[in-house]
């Protein structure tokens, strides 16, 4: 038996995605977010769809390194920095900018300086309490690296706990405090993640940093991607491998989780959790089977899941069974896991093709 298991990227998407961010920030930077894998997608793919980008933006050295190696040549920004001297080399060599939020980093830049040219992102926080040097250090620690051999110019930056809350007071409450801290200092500055973009236009500011937004997803559940404009990068799809004739009474799957309410069919399709299907969604979580709604029956096994094909008649196996994408949004899926679609998408593993359509 062969396995269709496929997570097809579409890269005219994630361009179209990108015009809505440049329609939402006509006048400033984008650094698009690629970090983790492009989110699942792939980050030399998706990066060759963001040529648009005034700068990519990953996590780590590795990652940088990936995108190097990958042909990107363009302005690259590593959003965790540096954790040790070989990160901090390979910085160097890849001539990645590199965000600054901790004293133990600021040293290794005393002791061995930086690149000529190449800016330094300072990043306070201003009330995530994740990383980020405290407000009242941000003048210190801006004219310093100002002034140390090698910086080409300091940006400053923060990041938002809420922004995808709309009524939650916290989003201006850091605005205010990142403005009062650096008064005074003439820098580009850099706040607005994607909630922030979508949400809080008064932080768009220079440079904004969109990262799920570009895939097609909104990172705020008052708004649909729809309603925003977007269109899904990611579709997830499997086939039917098997259709059981099952009476009523009887079980179905680990743990006899699912009691069938009826005489009725099971499908069966080649996708679990070993393939990032999470195994906590629950019976009742839609999928599409030949472009039409089903729903899970019973737990999530590690290679297959189970369906309710009541209404689906005509199925047949090798039928396609879509999990998430094109027509079944991954962000109504996500709650059905107790998850955020950010998960979802990154979560997919390396035993599921990804195929560029």
């Amino acid at each position: 038996m062969s396995r269709n298991t496929i997570a097809s990227i579409d890269l005219a998407a994630i361009r179209h995605n990108f015009d809505v961010v440049r329609g939402l920030v006509p006048e400033g930077k984008i650094a698009a977010v690629v970090k983790a894998d492009g989110y699942g997608h792939g980050i030399t793919r998706v990066a060759g769809a963001l040529k648009n980008a005034d700068l990519l933006a990953v996590a780590t050295p590795g990652e940088a390194a990936a995108l190097r190696n990958g042909g990107w040549s363009g302005r690259l920004l590593m959003l965790e920095g540096f954790a040790n001297i070989d990160d901090f080399e390979l910085a160097k060599s890849l001539s990645a900018e590199t965000v600054v939020h901790h004293v133990s980093q600021l040293e290794m830049l005393r002791q061995r300086g930086w690149m000529a040219g190449n800016k330094i992102w300072l990043k306070l926080d201003s009330g995530m309490h994740r990383l980020g040097f405290p407000r009242t250090d941000a003048g210190a620690v801006f004219n310093e690296l100002e002034s140390m051999a090698g910086v080409g110019a300091v940006i400053l930056m923060s990041h938002f706990a809420c922004a995808d809350e709309t009524g939650n007071p916290k989003t201006n409450i850091q605005i205010e405090r990142f403005d009062e801290s650096t008064k005074g200092l003439k820098a580009e500055q850099s706040l607005a993640n994607s909630a922030g973009v979508l949400n809080f236009p008064q932080s768009h500011r220079n440079i904004v940093r969109p990262g799920i937004l570009l895939y097609g997803i909104s990172p705020d559940s008052g708004k649909s991607a729809h309603e925003i404009g977007l269109k899904p990068a990611m579709t997830l799809t499997s086939e039917l491998v098997a259709i059981n004739q099952c009476k009523k009474g009887e079980t179905v799957g680990y743990g006899a989780a699912y009691t069938c309410p009826e005489d009725m069919r099971i499908g069966v399709a080649a996708i679990g959790y070993g393939d990032g299907y999470p195994r906590h969604l629950r019976s009742g979580t839609p999928v599409l089977v030949n472009d039409r709604k089903a729903q899970l029956a019973g737990r999530v096994s590690m290679d297959l899941i189970t369906l309710d094909l009541r209404g689906h008649d005509d199925a047949k196996t090798g039928d396609p069974v879509v999990l998430w994408g094109e027509g079944l949004a991954v962000e109504t899926i996500a709650p059905w896991a107790d998850a955020v679609p950010y998960e979802l998408i990154c979560g997919v593993t390396g035993r599921v093709p990804r195929v560029t359509i």
